[in-house]
């Protein structure tokens, strides 16, 4: 069964335990946001005001959306039938249902009383070190240095050609196969969408610690724990209204929100959350 498969069936057994709000809008970021942090991201709203992110710049998905030729006519549906989206549609219509998917995990959470913890690094608890080997599965500049100034090895995967090659410290390579040599595993929440979430988790094996990171990383995380992951670094939305209207107006949103992470012993697992609501 693929991973969203597995997030989406387990959302189905949400339903038969309570009913599921319906979806209000989505929310795209503007053109005048685009090549800035502020446009990388979608809201999806239910009706009770509760949001779940999605990135949308893969490949041509924010300009389909904008476009209406993806998630044309959400609003009103059912927030279950568009999550199912995410497993069985491509494109806008995957990523829209992944905010799907997000949503109404955070309803899950909600009603269940469960709080992810708060992040306490941007590096996905990885704690590096001297002699450790990290993997970073994306460049993400602002990442780098705070890894090599721990004294670890770190090695980036990238899938653009004209980054690859040796710096100080740590080098780019487009070769997968280069991750398994790495103990430590830094990697975007992105690989949900673009379905390689498998292939990633399989070459790092051999990682003592694997983190994915990102808005996109706030699901259930127990299919993630299920293929190794050690740590879900999601977004916890704390002020609704305030994300909704940042996201409209292309501005910073950070202070409405905080970076989460789970680890497995910090969660009580999908049955149990399921269990808290039938009591």
């Amino acid at each position: 069964m693929t991973i969203a498969r597995e997030f989406v069936s387990r959302l189905e057994r949400l339903a038969e335990r309570v009913a599921l709000p319906r979806v209000r809008a989505l929310h795209l970021p503007p053109a005048s946001a685009d090549g800035t942090r502020e446009g990388e991201f979608c809201a999806l709203e239910l009706e009770d005001g509760t949001l779940g992110l999605s990135y949308v710049l893969l490949g041509d998905t924010l300009e389909r959306l904008r476009a209406g030729a993806g998630g044309g006519g959400v609003a009103g549906a059912a927030a279950l039938d568009v999550a199912r989206w995410y497993a069985d549609r491509d494109g806008g219509d995957r990523t829209v249902g992944f905010a799907a998917v997000n949503a109404l995990t955070a309803f899950l959470f909600e009603r269940a009383g469960f709080a992810p913890g708060a992040a306490t690094d941007t590096i996905g608890h990885l704690d590096p070190g001297p002699g450790d080997h990290v993997g970073m599965i994306g460049l993400f500049p602002p990442l780098v240095d705070r890894v090599v100034r721990t004294g670890a090895r770190l090695t980036v995967l990238e899938l653009k050609a004209r980054l690859a090659g040796e710096r100080e410290g740590w080098r780019v390579t487009l070769d997968p196969e280069a991750l398994r040599e790495c103990g430590k595993v830094l990697c975007t929440s992105t690989v949900l969408l673009n379905d390689t979430v498998d292939a990633v988790v399989a070459r790092c094996a051999g990682a003592r610690a694997f983190a994915v990171l990102g808005p996109g990383a706030s699901c259930l995380p127990d299919p993630l724990f299920a293929r190794g992951v050690t740590l879900a670094g999601g977004t916890w939305i704390v002020d609704r209204p305030g994300l909704r209207d940042a996201i409209v107006a292309g501005a910073p949103w950070g202070e409405t929100a905080r970076k989460t992470a789970i680890r497995p012993a910090d969660y009580p697992g999908f049955e149990a959350l399921l269990g808290r609501l039938a009591g």
